[in-house]
């Protein structure tokens, strides 16, 4: 596909830039942007339950703010994405940050949960969608060796950010209030960010053939081997599409029950939302070395059987809550979640590379992850609800079993397909280079 022509601000890289030390300080700039970027992501679970007293609302109406930004990340990424195709990175991610530092100022002054809940819309519409996927496209474009842990260290900012910011904010909270460290940590990200976009000006290195500009890291990598990537799993494209989507949105639902509703558990228990903030860090720590790892067995086994593990495996996490409620059991559980689901979401972006068409690939992977996003936003929303019908964290747990079994049966019955073709050994990303 055609890249736009570079911008004044951003002219493209020299070839010889691919795998160099530059590349290395760019991909050390675009982890501290997705950092910054995407600290609302985490931030408004510790949050929940001061906002909830706060403003006098249910547990399903506190859980609304997340949803919302959920929902926008999600339809934000496909405008960011094109932005930045058009126009460079630099612009979008001044914008970003600009929007990051405004919804979490706003959010911190707001006077209802509706107002909360807006400015946790346009952070994820405009601020965090502008360090999600179009960091990870330009990441992908810099390296050619080292492509799949140069992507995989670019995805794992957002845990990064998990990790990092829940035990800050909460500290915040203990100390000075909700609305005073919203404030501070809105400043504090959207100065950082910033500074970071001015060192992101030149686009991606380029190759000049005879037909059409292409990135170099493209033009350098082998080709999969041949399928038929017209009948992906046998199925027409559309049909494996809206597939993939269902079970991107059901993997979500489930996942978001302990990411989004663990501080506000343990409160419930009696061991206080600083507990919970640890426990989320934990998990979205773990989630670090999972989403490391998932990316190495997604070389080794491909996409589908690499999913159809880490479904299994997240619903063994999701059961585990269920019997055990204790102070440290928790914590274990936590740890273990975060390894089992980490690797999830990158293997559908795998997925679409093993069995769509190249060219198609930048829509289908949007598709995809949209449907993820929407998935986290349901079930951080529905598990609220249910809590707030039954009293209790029993049933929303069962409800996100359920909707694993859906994501397990959707990837079970596509990697039976993959079997009875006679392509057991899925085709896997070459290793470039």
């Amino acid at each position: 596909m055609p890249q736009a022509p570079a911008s004044p601000t951003s002219s493209a890289a020299p070839a010889s830039l691919i795998d160099s030390p530059q590349a290395a300080w760019r991909l050390l700039t675009t982890l501290g942007l997705v950092v910054l970027g995407n600290s609302s992501m985490y931030v408004v679970s510790v949050v929940l339950p001061a906002v909830q007293a706060e403003f006098g609302v249910g547990r399903a109406d506190a859980s609304l703010p997340y949803t919302l930004m959920m929902v926008c990340l999600g339809i934000g990424g496909l405008w960011t994405g094109r932005m930045a195709d058009r126009h460079g990175l630099m612009p979008v991610l001044c914008v970003g940050a600009v929007a990051v530092c405004g919804g979490f100022v706003w959010a911190g002054l707001s006077g209802s949960i509706w107002i909360f809940g807006l400015a946790h819309g346009l952070m994820g519409l405009v601020g965090s969608s502008a360090t999600f996927a179009p960091l990870m496209a330009d990441t992908a474009l810099w390296w050619n060796k080292r492509r799949g842990i140069a992507v995989a260290i670019c995805a794992s900012g957002n845990y990064i950010a998990g990790a990092l910011w829940p035990p800050i904010v909460q500290h915040g909270i203990d100390a000075i209030g909700w609305r005073q460290t919203y404030v501070l940590l809105g400043l504090v990200c959207g100065a950082g960010m910033l500074l970071l976009a001015l060192r992101m000006r030149q686009r991606a290195p380029l190759v000049l053939t005879d037909a059409v500009a292409q990135p170099a890291s493209a033009a350098a990598a082998p080709q999969p081997a041949a399928l038929d990537r017209s009948r992906p799993f046998g199925l027409r494209p559309l049909h494996a599409q809206l597939l993939l989507c269902v079970a991107g949105v059901a993997c979500c639902v489930a996942m978001a029950m302990p990411q989004v509703h663990i501080v506000a558990y343990c409160t419930d228990l009696g061991f206080g939302a600083a507990r919970g903030a640890e426990m989320l860090s934990l998990m979205l720590a773990c989630g670090i070395v999972s989403r490391l790892v998932s990316g190495v067995i997604c070389d080794r086994i491909g996409g589908v059987r690499t999913l159809l593990l880490g479904s299994a495996l997240q619903g063994v996490g999701l059961m585990l809550f269920l019997p055990f409620d204790g102070l440290v059991p928790l914590y274990v559980i936590s740890a273990m979640f975060g390894l089992f689901q980490g690797g999830l979401v990158p293997s559908y972006a795998i997925i679409i590379r093993e069995y769509f068409a190249p060219q198609e690939a930048g829509a289908r992977v949007g598709a995809v992850i949209m449907a993820t996003l929407i998935g986290m936003a349901l079930g951080g929303w529905m598990s609220g609800w249910i809590f707030d019908i039954t009293g209790s964290y029993h049933a929303a747990f069962l409800n996100g079993l359920a909707w694993n079994l859906l994501n397990l049966s959707i990837v079970g019955w596509l990697y039976w397909r993959v079997r009875r073709q006679g392509a057991a050994g899925a085709p896997t990303l070459p290793a470039a280079g």
